[in-house]
């Protein structure tokens, strides 16, 4: 049976639209812009950060989880200096306990005090500790819900 010419038409259209946003929505390597003002008040932007990879870590100073992840990243930070971590600190009574945090362990990269907003801009977080990281191009490589360790990451790196 043939269909009308008109129906021919708006099924390819809508084939082709449905092609489209799978292709537009299904690509890991599209990452969304973001800035990041740390507890010193220095701004960072996923697009000035070309040329060294990007890990952003959120996480929570109540969170086991995350707790047992930061000597991991921190130990990343300072084995390799082309990678740029950012911890992102969400859900926290009062931001003492944040700087509590970084001074027990030590951590000298830098600190943001999140919200939801900021969460938002990573297209949300499900639970924590949540781990994103780019490559030097600015691609988003993975994303992690749940912790990840220091080798997951450098594993993630080589596969670029």
């Amino acid at each position: 049976m043939n269909q009308p010419s008109y129906l021919q038409y708006l099924n390819k259209g809508v084939l082709f639209v449905a092609l489209l946003l799978m292709s537009v929505f299904s690509s890991p390597t599209f990452a969304r812009e973001w800035s990041l003002k740390d507890s010193e008040g220095v701004k960072y932007k996923l697009a000035d950060q070309k040329g060294k990879w990007v890990v952003v870590n959120f996480w929570a100073p109540w969170c086991p989880p995350c707790l047992a992840e930061l000597p991991e990243l921190i130990s990343l930070q300072q084995h390799h200096k082309d990678v740029l971590v950012i911890g992102v600190s969400e859900q926290y009574k009062r931001k003492q306990e944040v700087t509590d945090v970084v001074k027990k362990l030590s951590i000298a990269y830098p600190v943001v005090f999140g919200d939801e907003d900021t969460a938002a801009d990573f297209g949300g977080i499900e639970g924590l500790p949540t781990t994103f990281l780019y490559s030097p191009e600015g691609k988003l490589m993975i994303r992690q819900d749940g912790p990840i360790t220091q080798e997951g990451l450098e594993q993630a790196m080589t596969q670029k």
